[in-house]
């Protein structure tokens, strides 16, 4: 991941070496090297994929490209604005490894779940999700109140599911406690569902589980300087285009907790005229939700030198 824009290109190059020195120890070795398991840690994941996306998006922006608006797919939101030059990269590497370190530590190794769900509407998902928690918590007939107890606030817990990543019209992902999601999975095979999947990760992003992650990163986002982006961007929470510093850290810290409503994001940039989309950073996941979510739409991507000069001619292509 990154090898080929870190042998090719000094920019790209730089940037792991910036990450390397905010962060204090060798990110580009863990990346290039591994082992596995510690790049798999959420704490080292977010930075290395946040590392990538930054030098891929300035080896690209020496080609003479602004972009118009952009957007960032949760972590990826981080990468929108670092192009935005909304906050520096080093603030954001060192902000992102915290926000994976807080999420890990949120919730304990294995009681928490996410799951994909295919090919079923995300309201009925929803509403999937509405109904288990209502069961869940009139099993043990907690009065959720402010003055509840901490055995209350625990049950409560683990209750959790919740629509997490509004992904496309036929892909919705959820997340929560364990118990929970596998009770909402079971309940949307039997909806209809063409295919639910239980997705290998290491917490349950954006649920209600992530609150105290999302307290701990509002204190450290409080340290970071903002401007305001240099151009529109997406925000994943709320599907509106951010044009201010203030409200940059506000979406950055509510999408903690929030669903991720790509759907909603790219119809967006689509309906602000937006013609070519470039997915910049380690893979083509977007690449497959942009042709879910609207197939009419012309889409590349920059991850390594061949998929760069494809990008090019691509965006050299007339307007039809």
């Amino acid at each position: 991941m990154g090898r080929d824009l870190y042998d090719r290109f000094p920019t790209a190059r730089a940037v792991f070496e910036e990450a390397d020195d905010a962060l204090g120890f060798a990110l580009s070795k863990v990346i290039f090297d591994g082992p596995a398991e510690e790049l798999n840690l959420t704490e080292h994941t977010q930075p290395a994929i946040l590392t990538v996306s930054v030098a891929a998006y300035r080896v690209f922006a020496q080609s003479g490209i602004t972009p118009a608006f952009a957007a960032g797919h949760s972590l990826g939101e981080y990468s929108a604005h670092v192009a935005a030059g909304t906050f520096t990269f080093a603030e954001a590497v060192k902000a992102v490894r915290n926000r994976g370190r807080f999420m890990q530590e949120a919730v304990p190794a294995g009681e928490g779940a996410m799951a994909a769900i295919l090919g079923l509407p995300y309201a009925q998902i929803n509403d999937i999700c509405a109904q288990v928690m209502d069961e869940a918590l009139e099993e043990p007939g907690v009065d959720i109140t402010p003055s509840e107890s901490h055995a209350e606030r625990s049950i409560v817990a683990k209750a959790v599911v919740s629509p997490a990543n509004l992904n496309s019209p036929d892909q919705t992902v959820i997340s929560g406690a364990k118990a929970p999601v596998d009770r909402a999975i079971e309940l949307c095979k039997e909806a209809g569902a063409k295919r639910t999947v239980l997705l290998q990760v290491s917490a349950p992003f954006h649920c209600k589980l992530m609150q105290p992650a999302q307290e701990r990163l509002a204190n450290h986002l409080e340290s970071v300087s903002f401007h305001d982006p240099d151009f529109p961007i997406a925000c994943n929470v709320d599907a509106r285009l951010i044009t201010r510093a203030p409200d940059t850290r506000d979406c950055l810290i509510r999408q903690v907790t929030g669903s991720v409503r790509w759907v909603e994001c790219i119809q967006l940039l689509v309906a602000q005229g937006a013609t070519h989309f470039v997915e910049v950073g380690p893979g083509k996941v977007l690449n497959g939700l942009m042709r879910q979510i609207d197939r009419s739409q012309k889409i590349a991507n920059v991850e390594d030198a061949a998929s760069l000069e494809k990008a090019l001619a691509f965006l050299s292509q007339p307007v039809s």
